[in-house]
C-alpha cells in the first residue's frame, strides 16, 4: 500500500470518548488510504486497513473481510509485510496496530491451515511467519499494539512483537494452544518470557487460561490498561517518549541460569502431571523441557520453538483436538439467526431449575422463576449468586446478572415469557400437568420448553392444545460447567420453533445437539451402560478406586463409580430402568445392594454418602491405589467393559436416527461427558482403534459376560 501522510481523522487532537467513535477515526483513515492508494495504482491489502493521521503515526488495522473475528493466517502475515516494507521506505512516527472487529484484536491462528499440512510444511509457515514479526519488532519507530477484546495466541504473539502493548479495560489475553495439544509457535515463548515474569508466562502457556488486562499489567505482559476513550492519548505518549516500562529484567535474570529453571521446571511438571497425563498430553511437558534447556538463549528457544510445534502438530492428540475444536465451530454454526428470545420463565426451583435460571440471567436474559414452595426459590438465587461470583469476578455483572433474575412463585412471569421451561422431576404425570397449565398461561409465539432427560417428548406433548411449539432443551449437570445441551425434536415440532429453540442455546453461550426423542436421548443413552458396567464389576469386588482411575487412565474426566454418586444412586436406579422398558437395552440387573442403599436414602454426593463417603467440601473419601490389598479383585478387561458398552450404544443411536451424524455424535459425547478429548469421541477413538477389533473384543465379551455386549447392528454400516 502507499505512503499516507497527513490524513485528519475525526476529532484528531483530542481522546476518542468511546470504542465507536475510535472506530470511525479508523474508517476515516481507512477511506482515505484506499483513496489515496487507487489514485498511485496501488492495490490495497485484504486483511488490513492503513493509514496516517494528522500526527504522522500510521494506523494499521487488521479486519478481515466475512469473519466476525479476526485470526492470523499466512495471508494476514505477507499482507503485513508489505505494510512493514512501507514503513521502512517512507518511516512514520509511530504505529499503531489494532483491530477494526468489535468482538476483539484476534481469536488465535487460523488453525485450519494445519489441517492436512506435512512437518515441513507447517515448519516453513512458521519460519515465514518469525521473519515478520522479527522485521516487525526490529522497526526503528515505535510500534504499539492496541488490543480490546479477546488477545489469543497468534494474536497476542503479533501484539508481543510490537514495542508497547496498551490493553483496554476489557482486553483479555491468553496462549490458549494447550488445549489444542500445542504450545505457542510464533515466538511466544522467547517473547512473553522475556517481557513477562517467566514463571507467570509459562503458568498461561501451561494452563491456557486467560488473564484480564490489568493483571497482564501487573505481570508485565502489557505496558498500561487504558479505556477507549484515552486511547489516542496514550498512543501519543508512547509514540513521544513519554511511555515507559518498569524494570522487570530481574525475574529473567534469575531464570537465565539453568539451575534455577531446573528447579521450577520440577515444580511444573508436577503440577501438569495432576491434570495431564504426558502420554495423551504431551505438549504441556514439551514445553516445560524447552524453557528448562532453552529457556537461557533466546536463540536457542527460537529454533527449538519452532521445531516442536511442528512435532506435536502430528501427534494423534493434537489432530483429535482440532478435530475437537472444529466439532465446536460446526455445532456453533447451527444458530440461523436469533431467537427473539428476551424473557425466559423457569418453572421449578430445584437443582437443576434453578442453576437454568442463574445461567439464563448471567447470559443477558431477563428471567422468572417459579416453584411451588418459596424455599427452594430462595435457596436457588443463593446459589446462582455463588456461582455468579465465581464465574463473573465482577461485582457490577453480578449485580446486574441477579437484577435480572426475579423470584416470582406465583408464575406471573410466564404470560409475558418468550420461553418457558420447565424443570420439574422426571415423572411423567408431573410433567404432562405442568406443561398443560403453562401452556394455558403463555402468550401465542411463545416456546414451551422441557427440560427432561429421558422422556419421550410425543408422550409429554398428550393434552397439549398445540404440541408444534413443545421442544426439549435438556441440560446436563452443573449447567454453569458443561458445554452441551440436547435439543429434542418430536414429528409435531414446528421447524420455526426448533430453529429459535437452538439459536437460544448458542445465545446461552452452550452447544447444541439435535436429537430424536428416544427415551435418554443419546447422552444418558450411552453414560447408562458405563455406570451399570461400573456397579457390577464393583459387585464382582473390584475396589471402586481402582474402577474409576482405570476409568480416569483411558481420558474419562471422571470415573464411573463417582459419577454415579455425582448423578445420584436412586437417579442412576430410575433411568437404567427406564431405559431398560422404553429401549430394551440389554443392561445388567442392578445389584440387590444397590437398591438397598437407595432405600436407605445413601444416595450418593448429595446425601453425603453413596459409593464413596464424602467430606464436608464434597470430596469422595478415596483409598490410595497403592493401599488397596495385594490380592483385591481385578480385570484385565476392565477398560473394555466399561468403555465399549458406551460405544455401542452410541452406533445404536447412529442406527435409529437419534443423532445424525458421527461428528454430532462425537461432539455430544465430549463436550456432554467429557469423553477422552485427545482420542476425538468415541466413533473416532472406534475407528482409530479399528471396527474390527472392536467387534471381536464385543464378541469375546458377549461370549464370557453375556448379551449386553452383543454388537449392534449398525456396526455393519460402519
Amino acid at each position: 500500500m502507499s505512503t499516507v501522510r497527513k490524513t485528519k481523522p475525526r476529532s484528531a487532537k483530542r481522546a476518542a470518548p468511546d470504542i465507536r467513535e475510535q472506530a470511525a477515526m479508523l474508517d476515516a483513515l481507512a477511506d482515505r488510504a484506499l483513496e489515496l492508494s487507487a489514485a498511485a495504482g496501488v492495490e490495497p491489502t485484504g486483511n488490513w486497513r492503513s493509514g496516517r493521521d494528522e500526527d504522522g503515526v500510521a494506523w494499521w488495522v487488521l479486519d478481515r473481510p466475512g469473519k466476525s473475528v479476526n485470526t492470523i493466517d499466512r495471508s494476514v502475515l505477507e499482507e503485513l509485510n508489505t505494510l512493514i516494507d512501507e514503513a521502512e521506505a517512507h518511516p512514520p512516527k509511530g504505529v499503531v496496530i489494532r483491530s477494526g472487529k468489535p468482538s476483539g484484536f484476534a481469536a488465535g491462528a487460523d488453525i485450519a491451515q494445519f489441517v492436512g499440512a506435512s512437518t515441513t510444511e507447517i515448519s516453513a509457515m512458521l519460519a515465514d511467519g518469525h521473519g515478520v514479526l522479527d522485521r516487525l519488532a526490529a522497526l526503528r519507530m515505535p510500534v504499539i499494539a492496541v488490543v480490546h477484546g479477546h488477545c489469543l495466541g497468534a494474536g497476542l504473539e503479533l501484539a508481543l512483537a510490537c514495542r508497547f502493548r496498551l490493553a483496554v479495560s476489557n482486553a483479555s489475553l491468553g496462549f490458549p494452544e494447550v488445549m489444542l495439544g500445542l504450545h505457542p509457535g510464533l515466538g511466544g515463548t522467547f517473547r512473553s518470557l522475556k517481557v513477562a515474569d517467566p514463571i507467570e508466562a509459562m503458568t498461561m502457556m501451561l494452563t491456557g487460561r486467560n488473564m484480564p488486562a490489568r493483571r497482564a499489567r501487573k505481570i508485565g505482559l502489557v505496558d498500561a490498561v487504558v479505556e477507549e476513550r484515552h486511547v489516542v492519548n496514550a498512543v501519543r505518549a508512547a509514540t513521544g517518549g513519554e511511555l515507559h516500562r518498569p524494570d522487570r529484567s530481574l525475574p529473567a535474570r534469575a531464570f537465565a541460569l539453568k539451575p534455577a529453571r531446573s528447579i521450577a521446571a520440577r515444580r511444573m511438571r508436577a503440577e501438569a502431571r495432576k491434570k495431564a497425563d504426558p502420554a495423551h498430553y504431551p505438549a504441556p511437558f514439551q514445553l516445560i523441557d524447552l524453557w528448562e534447556q532453552h529457556g537461557g538463549s533466546e536463540e536457542r528457544l527460537r529454533r527449538a520453538e519452532l521445531e516442536s510445534f511442528a512435532s506435536l502438530v502430528e501427534t494423534p492428540t493434537a489432530q483429535n483436538l482440532v478435530r475437537v475444536f472444529f466439532l465446536r465451530e460446526a455445532m456453533r454454526a447451527q444458530k440461523d439467526g436469533a431467537s427473539g428470545i428476551k424473557r425466559v420463565h423457569v418453572i421449578g426451583a430445584g437443582a437443576m431449575g434453578g442453576d437454568i435460571a442463574a445461567w439464563a440471567a448471567r447470559e443477558g436474559f431477563r428471567v422468572s422463576l417459579s416453584d411451588i414452595d418459596n424455599r427452594p426459590i430462595g435457596e436457588a438465587l443463593r446459589k446462582a449468586a455463588k456461582m455468579l461470583e465465581g464465574t463473573l469476578k465482577d461485582p457490577l455483572k453480578v449485580r446486574d446478572a441477579l437484577d435480572r433474575l426475579v423470584p416470582d412463585p406465583a408464575g406471573a412471569g410466564m404470560a409475558g415469557a418468550d420461553l418457558v421451561i420447565e424443570a420439574a422431576p422426571e415423572r411423567l404425570e408431573l410433567k404432562q400437568s405442568i406443561l398443560r397449565k403453562a401452556e394455558a398461561r403463555m402468550k401465542p409465539g411463545a416456546i414451551l420448553a422441557t427440560n427432561t432427560s429421558a422422556l419421550p417428548l410425543p408422550d409429554l406433548a398428550q393434552g397439549l392444545a398445540d404440541p408444534s411449539r413443545l421442544v426439549g432443551i435438556h441440560f446436563f449437570n452443573p449447567v454453569s460447567r458443561m458445554q452441551l445441551i440436547e435439543v429434542v425434536k418430536h414429528d409435531a415440532l414446528a421447524p420455526d420453533m426448533l430453529r429459535r429453540a437452538t439459536n437460544f442455546v448458542v445465545e446461552l453461550n452452550r452447544l447444541p445437539a439435535p436429537v430424536r426423542p428416544s427415551a435418554g436421548f443419546l447422552v444418558n443413552r450411552a453414560l447408562t451402560p458405563y455406570i451399570a458396567e461400573a456397579i457390577l464389576l464393583a459387585g464382582e469386588g473390584v475396589p471402586k478406586e481402582r474402577i474409576d482411575a482405570r476409568a480416569e487412565a483411558f481420558g474419562m474426566p471422571m470415573g464411573p463409580i463417582e459419577l454415579a454418586d455425582q448423578v445420584g444412586l436412586d437417579i442412576a436406579v430410575e433411568v437404567a430402568q427406564t431405559l431398560a422398558e422404553r429401549v430394551g437395552m440389554p443392561l445388567p440387573e442392578m445389584p440387590g445392594w444397590l437398591h438397598q442403599m437407595v432405600r436407605e436414602g445413601r444416595l450418593g454426593r448429595k446425601t453425603g454418602g453413596g459409593l464413596y463417603d464424602y467430606d464436608a467440601e464434597g470430596k469422595p473419601k478415596k483409598v490410595h491405589l497403592d493401599a488397596l490389598p495385594d490380592k483385591s479383585a481385578d480385570d484385565p478387561d476392565l477398560v473394555d467393559r466399561l468403555i465399549l458398552p458406551m460405544l455401542n450404544t452410541v452406533v445404536a443411536c447412529l442406527r435409529e436416527g437419534v443423532i445424525e451424524s458421527e461428528d454430532l455424535a462425537d461432539g455430544a459425547m465430549v463436550f456432554g461427558t467429557g469423553f477422552a478429548p485427545f482420542r476425538g469421541g468415541p466413533m473416532r477413538y472406534a475407528r482409530d482403534r479399528g471396527i474390527d477389533d472392536i467387534l471381536s473384543k464385543l464378541r469375546e465379551l458377549e461370549m464370557t459376560h453375556g448379551a449386553r455386549f452383543r454388537p449392534d447392528p449398525g456396526w455393519d454400516r460402519l
